[in-house]
């Protein structure tokens, strides 16, 4: 398995490993056993009618013929987590989940609002998985054993290439990465940066593999993806030194009072874009999967709002709908539309 070059930012704390599993940089208070067992029982059991939308998400397909079509630095949202750019006539794709639920069973667990714009099957040739953490909401086994033989390389954080490699994809594709550390394929350089956060699949391995956030440096043009993370001074740091981002795909949904700092509220997500010094901002991590107690649409309502109230660019493509660094577009509020026609539909039934 490919070792990677050194940190880039001796500096800064790297990721540690202490007491056999990994942790942030700053303590992260935890609620302990009780607090934990009441969120899952109001997850299973007292989740609010307005986590699922009422109406259809669109989406709008994608064919392969259209992705090799498209021009360089096209960016397409495929849902939640999951996003496919295009830079060098190659396609990188970020923790590609297609599974309809974001769960251990195929019987219970947060199930999908909408199918992808485009099946596993008519994916093109990849260039590289960018995997952020273990979550099964950004890790979906399936998805990475479907795409093996035709990706080249899987970019992931210490100890998830571990697991990577035991579900059968070849070592020789899987980079695995510290904090700061960076590797280069095809001209296009992928830094691990810290996130704030946690992992775990299982009741036993908790913060037994790293999570991180994802610098990519296509030439002059410069993405971040945030992975899952509360927000922390690692923005600043990671703006200050690889800013300023033409695009920022920012963690903006599931977010609740009880675990503030796991996740990022849509005040902090923007106020982590600006410590990016990003361009654009593009919210992810929404739309696909009821992951909280929050109105399916209040990420994308919350989000614009400060955006337009602190003059921020900001992109909210449909799903599967091209957003392109050359010529970025706002996009329009499409979610208002679902929940309209939803209510309609309801009403004449």
């Amino acid at each position: 398995m490919a070792m990677i070059s050194s940190r880039v930012v001796p500096s800064a704390k790297p990721a540690e490993q202490g007491k056999g599993a990994f942790s942030n940089e700053a303590p992260v208070q935890h609620g302990g056993f009780g607090k934990t067992l009441r969120i899952f029982w109001n997850m299973l059991f007292n989740k609010p009618r307005t986590t699922r939308p009422v109406g259809a998400i669109p989406v709008e397909p994608l064919t392969r013929e259209q992705l090799w079509n498209a021009p360089d630095h096209s960016v397409f949202r495929l849902g939640h987590s999951t996003v496919l750019l295009k830079m060098r006539g190659k396609f990188w794709v970020t923790d590609p989940v297609f599974a309809e639920r974001a769960s251990p069973f195929s019987w219970a667990g947060p199930q999908r609002f909408h199918q992808p714009p485009i099946s596993l099957d008519e994916l093109p040739e990849l260039e590289a998985v960018i995997l952020s953490h273990n979550h099964y909401d950004h890790l979906d086994r399936n998805a990475v054993i479907q795409l093996a033989d035709k990706t080249r390389h899987f970019l992931a954080p210490l100890g998830v290439g571990d697991i990577l490699v035991k579900w059968g994809i070849d070592a020789s594709k899987v980079r695995q990465l510290d904090w700061w550390q960076g590797t280069e394929v095809d001209g296009i350089r992928f830094v691990a940066t810290p996130a704030q956060h946690f992992s775990g699949r299982g009741l036993f391995d908790a913060n037994q593999t790293l999570w991180c956030s994802w610098v990519m440096i296509d030439g002059p043009r410069r993405v971040f993806f945030s992975g899952d993370t509360g927000y922390f001074d690692g923005f600043k740091r990671i703006g200050e030194h690889y800013g300023p981002f033409d695009l920022t795909l920012m963690e903006t949904g599931a977010y609740n009072v009880d675990w503030p700092h796991v996740h990022m509220q849509p005040e902090q997500t923007l106020q982590a874009h600006i410590d990016l010094k990003g361009r654009w901002l593009l919210p992810i991590h929404n739309g696909t999967f009821d992951l909280a107690f929050h109105a399916w649409h209040e990420p994308f309502d919350r989000i614009m709002a400060l955006a337009w109230e602190r003059n921020v660019s900001i992109a909210t493509p449909p799903m599967g709908r091209a957003f392109s660094l050359n010529q970025p577009e706002r996009g329009h509020a499409w979610w208002l539309d679902v929940e309209t026609h939803g209510a309609r539909e309801h009403l004449a039934s």
